[in-house]
């Protein structure tokens, strides 16, 4: 090619991909000295990070306001379900989602307080307290070592731990997504962090004038731009920077697009390598124009590419570490082989979603129950061996009877659960070695601190599903806690 048939190469913008990817670091730190950035990037995307929301039901309670800040600390957003914003607000702090809602009041579960939700932790209650009363903060009640006569104040056991328990339930069912995705970009609710995390890597890093951008437009994200085949160029692309930590999806068959584009053929890259210049997954896809359509790219049929040649020996695809996605129009297919649904000039891909399909069915509703609720009319109960609960169910208006029937409305829903069932709860500090049982036959304690870690860790244990529980503390401290070997020893319910 002469050099009068040479388009204009843009050094400016070659630098600026360079910069915005990491690629030499000599450049970001004179971007970081002229910029006054901090060398300690607060911006790099986090993998390990949860797209969805957790609902917490039961916020403000003694395990619920546990779940709320375990949850945050696991990297989850969350919502909080409260019936006292300012209430709530005061025990939860000002960094917190809180939604005004009422289980009890099924018109109160509206879209805004289940939209995006990706889990629901039910730590709900009725509300017990020494008929003697208690303490504005319910020190009498939380201390849970001396016994005091309760009674029930406010709304009764059967509208909250059954009547309330199934609302929610059934407004759960009609949000929570299938129970085999997990959501990685949510392209419908835009945000500065998502548009931060992509940026564009065209042909200019090879000589060539194409240029692409992606945007964020009402209800998407928008792939757009402009490719020319001029200095031996042709494609054009946007990427993110490295996740770390990566995206671990382990046990999912692949990832879904949700597109809408024009007519051609794009790729997604997959990635496990850090590197600039390495290995990258690929796939191709084609697009109807002007029509939105769910794109299923499974693991086992990803392209292992090096520089746009198929690398031949190359491993699968490590499942556990994405490091980062990419998204391209080009010319070429693989090995040289031409793109046969390309088009020079503009182009448009819209995206709602990616998400990975299939997955093993973790619980998507957890249900804080009650040890015991088994056990009131049972023959052979020896009632003076039973916890206050058993003894007093019925003066305590069938209590334990109504949480028994509030999880039969969750095994009977569809929903990919787990119901534990704590023995008596304790304000100590916890960290003890766990004991599960089933059967419900057990007696002991358990302190809160340690029902919400269970509650935040049975989000991600796959053969916890369907599975009915009792736990209580054994006397040891535990260093570290094997969850799947705990689980592992659980049957699901018939």
């Amino acid at each position: 090619m002469t050099d009068k048939n040479r388009s204009q190469w843009d050094l400016g913008r070659f630098i600026e991909t360079l910069t915005y990817f990491e690629v030499i670091p000599f450049l970001n730190w004179v971007q970081q000295l002229i910029q006054g950035r901090p060398q300690d990037r607060q911006d790099r995307p986090n993998g390990g990070r949860n797209v969805g929301v957790i609902l917490v039901a039961g916020a403000t309670g003694g395990v619920g306001k546990r779940v709320v800040k375990r949850s945050l600390e696991q990297g989850y957003k969350v919502r909080a379900l409260v019936r006292d914003i300012d209430k709530a607000r005061s025990i939860l702090g000002n960094d917190v989602d809180l939604v005004v809602a009422d289980i009890t009041k099924p018109e109160t579960l509206t879209p805004v307080v289940m939209a995006n939700i990706e889990a629901v932790i039910c730590c709900t209650a009725v509300r017990v307290q020494p008929v003697e009363g208690d303490t504005a903060d319910r020190a009498k009640y939380y201390q849970g070592v001396k016994f005091y006569q309760p009674e029930i104040v406010g709304d009764t056991p059967e509208n909250v731990e059954y009547q309330g328990v199934k609302n929610l339930v059934q407004a759960a069912a009609k949000y929570l997504p299938q129970k085999n995705e997990k959501l990685i970009f949510d392209f419908t609710k835009p945000s500065a962090e998502l548009k931060d995390v992509w940026g564009a890597l065209d042909d200019v890093v090879m000589g060539g004038v194409s240029a692409s951008n992606m945007q964020l437009v009402e209800n998407a994200a928008l792939f757009a731009g402009n490719v020319s085949t001029a200095n031996s160029g042709g494609f054009a692309s946007v990427r993110t920077k490295n996740f770390d930590p990566p995206f671990n999806l382990s046990g999912y068959e692949g990832v879904k697009l949700r597109v809408k584009g024009d007519g051609q053929r794009y790729k997604i890259f997959l990635r496990t390598d850090t590197k600039w210049d390495g290995i990258g997954y690929a796939y191709s896809f084609d697009t109807v124009a002007n029509t939105w359509v769910d794109i299923h790219i499974p693991f086992k049929d990803l392209v292992p590419v090096f520089r746009a040649k198929v690398v031949k020996d190359a491993p699968p695809i490590e499942q556990s570490r994405i490091c980062s996605f990419q998204l391209m129009l080009s010319k070429f297919e693989y090995d040289g082989a031409l793109n046969p649904k390309f088009s020079p000039g503009g182009f448009a891909l819209q995206l709602e979603s990616i998400k990975a399909y299939n997955g093993e069915n973790s619980p998507k509703f957890i249900l804080v129950s009650s040890a015991g609720v088994t056990r009131p009319g049972r023959p052979g109960i020896n009632l003076d061996e039973e916890p206050p609960a058993v003894r007093l169910n019925e003066q305590l208006g069938g209590i334990l009877t109504w949480k028994l029937k509030g999880e039969d409305s969750l095994r009977s829903s569809g929903i990919p659960y787990t119901i534990i069932r704590p023995c008596a709860l304790t304000e100590e500090a916890g960290g003890k070695e766990l004991i599960f049982e089933q059967g419900d036959n057990i007696k002991g304690k358990i302190s809160r601190n340690d029902v919400a870690e269970l509650c935040v860790q049975v989000l991600k244990i796959a053969n916890a599903s369907h599975v009915t529980f009792e736990v209580k503390e054994a006397n040891n401290h535990a260093n570290s806690i094997d969850w799947q070997r705990l689980f592992s020893n659980l049957e699901q319910d018939k």
